[in-house]
């Protein structure tokens, strides 16, 4: 093993941790100098700006296939040097993006600071005051060291807005956000959470207690069978649900659209806030 060798990491970064949706890569424990008390690898890449472009080699690592929107600012853990057989390719990359205006634990993690405004006030408030991280993905042989971290950590101060919030599915097994400085704040049962189970309910289907546990199949076998009227009924719920889901609120009917309204169930993701220490949110 070589010091251009990414997998020649410290002891002191051997945590394991999963970026992007891909299975944990556990580096291996290979110390240059046993004094050091930063890890080769570390010192090995920096954290420099890139362009929304530069994600697209790490967007297979990502659980989300959606191609990010509205990037305001990108930034990659890239070599000094060439490192090996990696070479000279991003070992890690971050996409901060305009904020999504329906994030209903944003309201509860600024005590209302955006509450009870027109919706034009409140767009323009947002959008002058918080970005969102909408993407983090690290190449697999550079995973549980520390280096997601590190890339937020690095990276929350150079947006230059007064709040960076992101959302993560897995933020509690795996809690590199908090780690890197940011507030969580534990997520509730969403409105469309409740529209969606309550409009199940009413034709006679049972969701049960356990969204994940429910046969995607048997359920839209279940919907393919009702009466016309509370299959309407239904299908202006699941509208309703979908409004501000992107390009799925033009999802057809079908088995594809119900695989997603059951994940949408299921993954209830952990909110994360942090506060610019000189800046202050600001009016438009």
């Amino acid at each position: 093993m070589t010091l251009n060798d990414p997998r020649r990491v410290c002891t002191a970064h051997h945590s394991r941790q999963t970026v992007g949706g891909a299975h944990p890569t556990t580096a291996r424990s290979a110390v240059a100098n046993p004094q050091s008390q930063r890890c080769s690898l570390h010192a090995a890449l920096e954290v420099v700006p890139g362009e929304a472009a530069d994600y697209a080699p790490l967007a297979a690592y990502h659980y989300r296939d959606e191609k990010p929107r509205a990037v305001k600012a990108v930034f990659l853990l890239r070599p000094k040097q060439p490192l090996g057989a990696f070479g000279p390719r991003s070992a890690g990359a971050i996409v901060y993006c305009m904020p999504n205006p329906r994030v209903e634990m944003r309201r509860i993690a600024t005590a209302g600071l955006f509450a009870g405004l027109d919706r034009q006030t409140e767009l323009a408030l947002l959008n002058r005051n918080v970005r969102c991280i909408a993407r983090l993905a690290i190449e697999p042989p550079f995973r549980g060291i520390g280096l997601a971290t590190r890339l937020v950590r690095e990276t929350l101060s150079r947006v230059t807005v007064p709040l960076v919030e992101a959302l993560a599915v897995c933020g509690a097994v795996h809690p590199f956000f908090e780690r890197a400085g940011m507030q969580p704040f534990t997520p509730r049962a969403s409105v469309e959470h409740a529209t969606l189970l309550e409009a199940l309910s009413a034709v006679g289907i049972d969701a049960g207690a356990s969204p994940a546990s429910i046969d995607p199949h048997a359920l839209q076998q279940q919907i393919d069978a009702l009466p016309s009227d509370e299959a309407a009924f239904l299908e202006r719920a699941i509208q309703s649900v979908l409004k501000s889901h992107g390009t799925r609120r033009t999802m057809p009917g079908g088995l594809e659209r119900t695989r997603y309204l059951l994940t949408r169930l299921t993954q209830r993701p952990m909110y994360y806030l942090w506060r610019h220490p000189t800046l202050e949110v600001s009016w438009p």
